[in-house]
């Protein structure tokens, strides 16, 4: 005889409606401070899903307890799961790697960097983190979560990477509070620049930081003057033991690496030479020999690993949410995965967000389920480049961009109808 299941078995794995609240309610802190980086290297992925359950069983439930399983479905919903795509298994690979070897040198004094480029939506702060937070995690394990270099006697917060945010207006003594901050290390108001670069470079020893990461990057802008000292800046900190990691929106054209060049066979950005230019009396060192650069990619829809590989990551998804009346394929079924590559051009930030939108509209109207009709109802911006995909773009000659082309005027002849010809003329015509 089988048995019916009551209630209880059916939300075996649903929190009570206390721990729901607590999840929906509670702030996150800054990611741009020590203990907003450790909450979320502790809690990075840890969302328990919404068990499933059919139609039927929902309605048998009480209903206080079907509004507590609706509002984790919604919670459920809108996180999804950062997946290991092929886009962030290749910047995990190349931090990884960097880090792997920066921090088993024991004479090389400067420290090789990395630059994860990409458009908008691109999820590059995402993959950056995440590679800084596994990375983090072995190395706390490898030295038993204690600092290796820390002096006797000190308690000092052991931090192997720090996470922050280039200032929207960036001076060299801007990004030194900023790091600074991190640590909520006191500043001297009337601190001098050398002071603060050695107080950080003192912070980043003290705490024993192996990983700086600089998120968008993309706000220098390296026709003002401040930010090439910011960039001096930057390059100064590759010599005090930390591996540098850059984030931001299409790199190349910043001219951060001037004029990188896109290699279609390797999909890399080539970097050329640098000649020597002074700036405030200052050489300007070569970025590109200090930096490895990866870009960033979409999902490609047309050849069948492609697909494949685009499919699976719609699978994932699919997995991941709760609807009640979801099939097995409502993503990946039909003419689904073409609808979506349409909509979004393969951008896993539009994904995710067209989809989340859907699945609200999908509870809110009580379809509990997505199609391309109900899609069709949810507008999002896409952010396209002005190439095609398979052509980054390229960045333009800082020396002639911004020139506008001007067409030579052909002059226009004058009217002679009036002019007086002179006596030769008054001759010929008597």
């Amino acid at each position: 005889m089988t048995r019916v299941p009551s209630h209880h078995d059916l939300l075996e794995g649903l929190p009570s409606r206390g721990r729901i609240a607590e999840l929906i309610l509670s702030s996150t802190p800054p990611r741009e401070t020590y203990v907003g980086w450790q909450y979320y290297r502790t809690h990075f992925g840890s969302l328990v899903p919404a068990p499933v359950i059919s139609p039927r069983q929902w309605s048998m439930l009480p209903k206080s307890r079907q509004y507590d399983y609706d509002l984790y479905r919604e919670l459920t919903n809108a996180n999804l799961p950062l997946q290991d795509t092929p886009m962030h298994a290749k910047v995990g690979r190349l931090i990884r790697r960097r880090l792997s070897g920066n921090t088993r040198k024991k004479d090389d004094p400067t420290r090789a960097g990395v630059m994860v480029s990409g458009l908008g939506s691109y999820g590059k702060t995402a993959s950056v983190c995440a590679a800084g937070a596994a990375f983090e995690d072995q190395w706390l394990e490898l030295h038993s979560h204690l600092n290796p270099g820390a002096l006797p006697g000190t308690r000092d917060l052991h931090a192997p990477v720090v996470y922050v945010s280039t200032p929207v207006t960036a001076t060299p003594k801007s990004l030194c509070a900023s790091i600074l901050n991190f640590f909520r290390a006191p500043i001297r108001p009337a601190a001098t620049l050398p002071e603060l670069v050695r107080q950080v470079a003192d912070s980043l020893y003290g705490h024993g930081v192996k990983a700086l990461i600089l998120d968008d990057i993309n706000r220098l802008r390296l026709h003002r003057a401040d930010d090439q000292d910011v960039l001096d800046l930057v390059r100064a900190f590759m010599s005090l033991d930390v591996t540098l990691i850059l984030a931001g929106v299409n790199i190349p054209s910043l001219g951060l690496l001037r004029e990188a060049t896109w290699n279609k066979k390797t999909r890399q950005w080539n970097m050329p030479p640098l000649e020597s230019t002074r700036i405030h009396g200052l050489e300007i060192t070569q970025t590109e020999h200090r930096f490895e650069l990866v870009e960033l990619d979409r999902f490609r829809y047309t050849t069948p690993r492609q697909i494949h590989v685009f499919v699976n990551h719609l699978a994932g998804i699919e997995r991941h949410l709760r609807l009640q009346n979801a099939k097995v394929g409502m993503l990946t079924g039909g003419t689904m995965p073409e609808y979506l590559m349409r909509r979004t051009g393969g951008i896993v930030g539009l994904l995710g967000r067209l989809l989340e939108d859907g699945t609200q509209e999908a509870m809110m109207s009580g379809k509990e389920a997505i199609d391309e009709n109900l899609l069709d109802e949810i507008v999002i911006r896409r952010e396209e480049p002005e190439q095609p995909p398979d052509s980054p773009v390229i960045p333009a000659n800082p020396q002639t961009a911004g020139k506008k082309t001007q067409r030579k005027r052909t002059k226009r002849p004058r009217n002679t109808v009036f002019d007086d010809q002179g006596p030769a003329a008054t001759q010929t015509g008597s």
